[in-house]
C-alpha cells in the first residue's frame, strides 16, 4: 500500500482514493481497513499521554497548521495566506483522529534553516529541534503547486541532522488543483524524489483529499510503534490501555482548564514555559510574538491541567489586521472555555505607571467574574524590582496591587495575588496551589442540610429595619457548582433586597471559605399554606420548586430556574 500512490501517479492514471473529496472538516472517507485486515489493537483504549506524537513540519505557508486542524477535526490553529509572514510561531498540540488511529499530533512553525542567530526564526527551529527529539514520526509538508522549493531542500538537510532516527513521511498539499492537468501530479511528485524520503502522498488538508491513503502510511508505523511499547512495558492492563469505564468523578477532580492573559509582553509565554518545566513556546523581547492560543496538558500532584497561553493581544483596533485580528479573536473564546483566568501583569511597569491594572486589564478581570470564573493575578517580573536602591518599590507594589484589586473588583473579596519571577522560574509551585485551591472552591458544593443550619444562625445575626417586613426563607440550598450557585426559597410576597443578598455572599464566603470567586444567590417565592396544612389548587403548584419554570432575580441577572 506504501508504493500505490506512486504507482498511479507514474502510470498517470486516476484512483478512487486519490479523487478529490471536497468534504467538510469534520468528514472522513470511510474507506479505511477495507484492504488490510483490522488489527487488534484499539487504539482508543490507549491512554493519551502513552499515544505516539508526530510532528508536522515544513517550510513556511504549505499548509501545515490547515493538515493539523483537519487531523484533530477542529479548526484550532490559526491558518492565514501570509507568503511574507510566519503565522504559526509555537508548538501546538492535539489528538488526531484518523479512522480508527489515534495519535498526538504536533503542528510547528516554518523551518528556514538558514535563518540568522537570534531571530525568531532561529529560535521557532530551535523549539521545534527540540520536539523533534521526542518525537516518533513525522510528516514533511510541501506544496505540490509550487513544486519542490529551494527552501524544501534545506528543510530536509535540517531534518537528517536533527533527527536521523526519523524517516519523515512526505506529504505533498493542496494537491487538489493539480487533477485538472494531465501529468502535472506525476512530475511534482518526481520532483520530490530529490528529498530523499520515498514515495510521497497527493494531500489535500483543506478538502481531505489523500487521506485514505496517509492513513494506510501511517497505520503500520503507529502499530509497529505501540506493540513495541506494551512489549516494553510488559503490562498491557495496566500502564498504557485502560478498562475502558467511565467512572464517576468529582468535578474538583476533572481537568483544569487554565488561561494565562494579560497585555503584551508582561511574560505570559515565559511563565507557560516555567510552568510546563520546558521550552514550548517562543519567547523574547518582542511584543506580539504569541499568536495562537497555545493549549497544552501537563500534570501537577496528580491532577490533570490543560494550560493555554492567549496572544497578547486584547482589544481590536485598526492596526490590527490579518493573523494579529484572527488571534484576537482566538484569545477571546479561549477565555470562554476556562474554568480559572491567571492574568499576569507586569511589575516594573506598575511602578512607572503607578497603578497596578489599566483598562484593558480591568476589563478582563471583571469579564472573568461576571461570567462566574475564577481569577488569580498573577505579578510577574518581580527580580526588576530586588537591590538596595529599589526596596521600597518592591514593598509598594505588593502593597498597593492587592488594594487596587479589592477597589476596582469590589463585589469579590480575598481574590488570590501571587508575586513570581517567572524568568527566574521561582513561584511556580505557589501560582499552581493558588489555582488548584481556587478551582477547588470554583467546584465545592454543600449540602442542604449544613446550609439551613447555616442559615438559621446567620439571620438572627442580621439586622433587620422593619422585623414585620422581614423575608421569610424557607431552605437554602445549592442548585450548581462551577461557580457555586444558591436559591432561597422564600415565604410570601416579601423578596430578598441587594442589601440583603449581598449579606448572605458575604456570609457564605467567611463561614465556609469561599473567598475569591463568584457567588450568585437567586430566590424564589413559595406560596404560604393554609392553616390546616392543607394548599389550594394554584397554590399547591406554586409549592414545588421543580414544578415549572418561573423568572427569579439574582443580583447580577434575572435567571430562569427549572
Amino acid at each position: 500500500m506504501l508504493r500505490l500512490v506512486l504507482l498511479r501517479i507514474r502510470t498517470g492514471t486516476r484512483s478512487r482514493n486519490l479523487t478529490p473529496s471536497f468534504t467538510s472538516l469534520h468528514v472522513i472517507p470511510r474507506c479505511f481497513c477495507t484492504h488490510e485486515k483490522k488489527s487488534s489493537l484499539d487504539f482508543t483504549r490507549i491512554e493519551v499521554q502513552h499515544l505516539p506524537r508526530v510532528l508536522i513540519i515544513g517550510r513556511p505557508n504549505v499548509g501545515k497548521s490547515a493538515l493539523f486542524n483537519r487531523l484533530i477535526r477542529r479548526r484550532e490553529a490559526l491558518v492565514y495566506n501570509t507568503p511574507e509572514d510566519h503565522v504559526t510561531r509555537d508548538i501546538r498540540e492535539g489528538l488526531a483522529k484518523l479512522g480508527d488511529l489515534r495519535f498526538r499530533v504536533l503542528d510547528s512553525a516554518g523551518l528556514e534553516a538558514q535563518a540568522c542567530s537570534g531571530t525568531i526564526l532561529h529560535r521557532t527551529a530551535s523549539i521545534t529541534a527540540n520536539v523533534l527529539h521526542n518525537s516518533h514520526l513525522a510528516l514533511f509538508v510541501t506544496d505540490a503547486r509550487a513544486g519542490l522549493h529551494p527552501l524544501d531542500l534545506e528543510v530536509a538537510k535540517w531534518l537528517r541532522r536533527h533527527g536521523p532516527q526519523i524517516k519523515p513521511i512526505v506529504a505533498m498539499n493542496k494537491s487538489e488543483s493539480l487533477f485538472d492537468s494531465d501529468g502535472s501530479l506525476a512530475s511534482a511528485a518526481n520532483e520530490l524524489y530529490r528529498l530523499g524520503f520515498g514515495d510521497p502522498i497527493a494531500i489535500s488538508a483543506e478538502t481531505g483529499l489523500g487521506m485514505p491513503d496517509l492513513y494506510h502510511c501511517l497505520r503500520p508505523l503507529l502499530h509497529q510503534h505501540m506493540l513495541r511499547l506494551l512489549n516494553d512495558d510488559g503490562d498491557h492492563d495496566n500502564s498504557c490501555i485502560g478498562d475502558g469505564s467511565t467512572p464517576e468523578i468529582e468535578e474538583s477532580k476533572l481537568p483544569l482548564q487554565l488561561a494565562i492573559v494579560g497585555r503584551p509582553n508582561v511574560g505570559k509565554s515565559t511563565l507557560l514555559n516555567t510552568l510546563l518545566q520546558e521550552d514550548r513556546v517562543l519567547v523574547g523581547p518582542e511584543a506580539g510574538l504569541t499568536r495562537d492560543s497555545i493549549r497544552t496538558e501537563f500534570e501537577f500532584q496528580g491532577r490533570t491541567i490543560y494550560l493555554v497561553d492567549t496572544a497578547g493581544w486584547l482589544h481590536r483596533t485598526k492596526q490590527e489586521k490579518g493573523a494579529a485580528s484572527l488571534s484576537i479573536m482566538q484569545s477571546r473564546k479561549s477565555l470562554l472555555r476556562a474554568h480559572i483566568i491567571a492574568l499576569v501583569l507586569d511589575a516594573e511597569e506598575i511602578v512607572n505607571a503607578r497603578r497596578s491594572m489599566t483598562h484593558a486589564e480591568v476589563v478582563i478581570a471583571r469579564r472573568a467574574v461576571e461570567e462566574g470564573r475564577g481569577l488569580v493575578v498573577i505579578v510577574n517580573k518581580m527580580d526588576l524590582l530586588r537591590g538596595k536602591d529599589k526596596t521600597s518599590s518592591y514593598e509598594k507594589v505588593m502593597e498597593a496591587v492587592l488594594q487596587e484589586i479589592q477597589t476596582v473588583i469590589p463585589q469579590i473579596t480575598g481574590i488570590p495575588v501571587v508575586f513570581i519571577s517567572a524568568l527566574e522560574g521561582r513561584g511556580r509551585t505557589a501560582v499552581l496551589n493558588r489555582v488548584i485551591d481556587t478551582y477547588e472552591k470554583w467546584c465545592s458544593r454543600l449540602p442542604t442540610a449544613r446550609l439551613n443550619r447555616w442559615l438559621q444562625k446567620v439571620m438572627s445575626r442580621h439586622s433587620w429595619k422593619d422585623q414585620a417586613a422581614q423575608p421569610k426563607i424557607k431552605y437554602f440550598t445549592q442548585v450548581k457548582a462551577r461557580p457555586p450557585t444558591f436559591v432561597a426559597f422564600v415565604r410570601g410576597k416579601t423578596q430578598l433586597s441587594d442589601t440583603d443578598i449581598r449579606f448572605l455572599t458575604k456570609s457564605l464566603k467567611e463561614d465556609f471559605d469561599l473567598g475569591g470567586i463568584t457567588i450568585r444567590i437567586m430566590q424564589r417565592s413559595v406560596a404560604k399554606k393554609d392553616a390546616t396544612g392543607s394548599s389550594s389548587s394554584s397554590s399547591s403548584k406554586s409549592s414545588h420548586p421543580v414544578s415549572r419554570a418561573e423568572r427569579v432575580v439574582s443580583d447580577k441577572r434575572s435567571v430562569s430556574v427549572e
